[in-house]
């Protein structure tokens, strides 16, 4: 079985604006990030921080496609 990592970012310069999207969702959830490697933060904090991004991604979509 071959393993496929599917967290790729497809486009190179969007690395930075999701890194810092993170960091500023973390901060509104009151987690607090370091920079690099945070594998010391909790799943359940991880996964709002990720939850809230793609919900803030879909938002912005939605705004786009809709003209406003």
């Amino acid at each position: 079985m071959s393993s496929k990592n599917s967290n790729r970012i497809n486009v190179p310069e969007a690395r930075k604006a999701m890194s810092n999207m993170k960091h500023e969702v973390a901060s509104e959830l009151g987690i607090t990030l370091s920079e690099g490697y945070n594998g010391n933060i909790a799943a359940k904090d991880a996964g709002h921080i990720g939850g809230n991004m793609v919900k803030k991604m879909i938002e912005a979509q939605e705004r786009s496609m809709s003209g406003k």
